[in-house]
């Protein structure tokens, strides 16, 4: 297959550790030039040094994506330096883990900021640009649970859900300036998410989930999704055994509820 990746450049969020960082990895040995953007500069700076890329051609934009503001003036940023944006991977995101009843509601609009308005901002500020130079593809990373809802992921589920309907809406409304978008729908794969997820009080849960540490390697699930996304795929399910409750939730509605309840709080 060719490597449709070669000669791109491409944006990358939460491209510091886990999935963003392998995805910037993966891309780089492609040939692709890179944008990479996260909370943690030294550790982006750490990314920069493995793909040893240059720096005509690979940007460290340090960003917040909850921030709408630092989302719009760093894409002025990066549209002003690069030719052109060809791939945008919304892939910044955090995960939660606290019953409905216990969690504070500024867990709930943090978690929205972050994983649908981050990734909301982002795109609008850069389509234009996309729209005006023939095209782009938008990626976005949500989730087994953007599918359903799920114990202890109340807000992470509903940040995900709002995904998809948000970027099937642009998939439909931009066909025409041929923006093609990718929804990625990862199960478990071994990264950090579950250290950095949120308690019901804001605190960090500060452990690996036995689930998560179960997950399929970065590697295995970047390789899949970028042969995925080089077809220009609408949406691609990465991972283990869990990925079929996608299918039984679809096919089976009773027999998933009955699953999920039996899910113990942590």
């Amino acid at each position: 297959m060719k490597n449709v990746f070669a000669g791109k450049w491409v944006w990358i969020t939460g491209a510091s550790s886990g999935m963003g960082k392998g995805l910037a990895l993966a891309l780089a040995s492609g040939g692709a030039s890179l944008v990479l953007s996260s909370r943690n500069i030294e550790k982006l700076r750490e990314v920069k040094k493995i793909t040893g890329l240059d720096e005509e051609h690979c940007l460290i934009v340090p960003l917040d994506v909850s921030d709408n503001q630092a989302v719009k003036k760093a894409a002025e940023k990066v549209l002003k330096i690069i030719p052109r944006l060809d791939y945008l991977f919304n892939n910044a995101g955090i995960s939660q883990r606290g019953l409905v009843r216990d969690t504070v509601l500024e867990v709930d609009r943090k978690i929205m900021d972050i994983n649908y308005f981050g990734a909301v901002a982002l795109t609008k500020a850069v389509l234009p640009d996309m729209i005006r130079k023939g095209g782009g593809h938008i990626v976005v990373t949500s989730s087994i649970v953007g599918k359903f809802g799920f114990p202890l992921r109340s807000a992470y589920a509903a940040s995900k859900h709002a995904l998809h309907g948000f970027f099937e809406t642009l998939l439909i409304e931009e066909k025409d300036h041929n923006i093609v978008v990718t929804i990625l729908v990862p199960g478990h794969i071994v990264t950090d998410i579950s250290y950095h997820a949120l308690t019901a009080t804001g605190e960090e849960h500060g452990k690996m989930d036995l689930v998560q540490a179960r997950g399929i390697p970065v590697e295995k699930a970047v390789k899949k999704i970028l042969k995925g996304v080089a077809k220009k795929r609408r949406e691609i399910v990465v991972g283990n055994k869990e990925i079929w409750s996608v299918y039984v939730k679809k096919y089976f509605p009773g027999l998933f509820l009955r699953i999920a309840r039996k899910v113990k709080a942590v």
